[in-house]
């Protein structure tokens, strides 16, 4: 188990660029699946997840070429679907979460897609349904075997465009119905879709690709079924969710950062909600300048009440970013109700940061009341173990911030997400290490 030593409390400077979105890249991969053309797909992130489902694909037959850092080929001209059943694939869909956007495409272009339950972070329940019941809506027949976990959906008859309404705005069940129903006969209605910045970017790539898909960023979006599509280019948004953790390291460490090339149109509210902890950030151009803070005072509301952070689809704050807001929060003047609505394990990490001197609530599986320090006390060096993606990162913020030195542990955690974060971070000047 790899672990990252650092010694904290260091200010640091200088330029960072964000990675490519990992979650617009789990989604757009899986998309060249539906055609025999070649993608070219740009900006992918070089990190665990995505490299995991680019081995997925290489494995059903995908040929897949680099064309350099962060720039590949598809070609899924000779796709071999019947290796769905062989345990290589089910080993592979099973570790990686993102798997399970495999199915829409393969079930539109071949009239099946098999997967095994996927892995991805234990951060509390997060179902299937979405995905299965829009398939089923577009006229599949869906089949779970509870012994070995194995989904699997057939549309012996090709899939169908209707109307659908989805129980809860998935993300990644959005995506999955939508890459199904590009295919499909018909015109397909997904009402209360997912409207992410990383859903627009799919359908603006199908259309481009010959799909007919309009309502994009509204949560209505209405598809008329093509027989084929063709190849197309493609390049990702640079990763929201890494350019709030840099926003949250800044702060933490009382540093002088310039973000670059952020696609700051597409970021919603996650500038506002760091403001409203007191953070300075300036827009420049499509950079964001966070300037080195001695204090940041937490906003409350016009009553007086204590300010409430919570989670919600999109426009509303993206739930990963709210571990990054509750450790930024542990440095500032006043209080903070961080609210995790979505997932019901995500907050268990602030036991490390209570272990380091924070003063944070925990109110229940859902909510945890931080209590700044105000720099009025340092975070103290621990050893401790990284949970997940988004918690591991929010304890490498805390760790940089502390006083001493920390061990973060599990890191393979951290890498599923964040591509190459300690030489970046050695490049701010920070003073951090990995070891075996």
């Amino acid at each position: 188990m790899g672990a990252f030593e650092i010694i904290g409390g260091k200010k640091l400077t200088g330029e960072i660029t964000p990675q490519g979105a990992k979650n617009e890249a789990l989604q757009v991969i899986n998309a060249v699946l539906l055609t025999e053309k070649k993608v070219i797909i740009n900006n992918i992130p070089d990190i665990i997840d995505v490299n995991k489902l680019i081995d997925l694909l290489s494995t059903l037959g995908v040929k897949i070429k680099q064309l350099g850092k962060g720039s590949y080929s598809f070609k899924a001209d000779e796709v071999d679907v019947d290796i769905m059943t062989s345990d290589v694939f089910k080993k592979k869909g099973a570790s990686l979460r993102g798997s399970i956007m495999v199915v829409g495409p393969l079930l539109a272009r071949f009239g099946k897609g098999y997967i095994p339950k996927p892995g991805g972070d234990k951060i509390g329940r997060r179902r299937l349904d979405t995905h299965f019941i829009g398939f089923q809506n577009l006229g599949a027949e869906f089949d779970y075997d509870k012994n070995t976990n194995f989904y699997k959906a057939h549309s012996p008859n090709g899939l169908q465009g209707t109307y659908m309404l989805l129980d809860e705005a998935s993300v990644t069940g959005t995506a999955n119905i939508i890459m199904a129903a590009v295919l499909a006969k018909g015109e397909t209605t997904i009402y209360n879709a997912a409207c992410e910045p990383y859903i627009q970017q799919l359908c603006e790539m199908l259309n481009s690709m010959g799909a007919n898909i309009t309502g994009l960023g509204s949560n209505k979006i209405i598809i008329n079924g093509v027989e084929k599509l063709d190849g197309c280019s493609h390049t990702i948004l640079p990763d929201m969710i890494e350019i709030g953790s840099f926003i949250g390291l800044a702060a933490m460490t009382q540093s002088e950062i310039l973000i670059k090339n952020v696609a700051y149109e597409k970021l919603g509210m996650i500038p506002n909600v760091f403001r409203k902890l007191g953070i300075k950030l300036e827009r420049k151009g499509d950079d964001i300048f966070i300037p080195s803070q001695e204090n940041y005072e937490i906003e409350s509301f016009i009553d007086g009440s204590i300010m409430t952070i919570s989670d919600a689809p999109w426009p509303g704050f993206t739930p990963d970013l709210l571990s990054i807001i509750l450790v930024t929060a542990t440095q500032a003047r006043g209080s903070v109700l961080v609210h995790q609505k979505m997932f019901e394990s995500r907050l268990f990490f602030v036991d490390k940061l209570i272990d380091m001197g924070a003063q944070i609530i925990l109110c229940d599986p859902h909510r945890a009341t931080v209590i700044g320090l105000d720099r009025k006390a340092s975070l103290k060096g621990i050893k401790m173990t990284s949970p997940d993606i988004r918690a591991g990162v929010s304890l490498l913020i805390a760790a940089l911030s502390a006083k001493g030195k920390s061990t973060v542990l599990n890191i393979e955690q951290i890498d599923r997400g964040y591509e190459n974060i300690e030489e970046r971070l050695l490049n701010l000047g920070a003073q951090i290490k990995r070891i075996d």
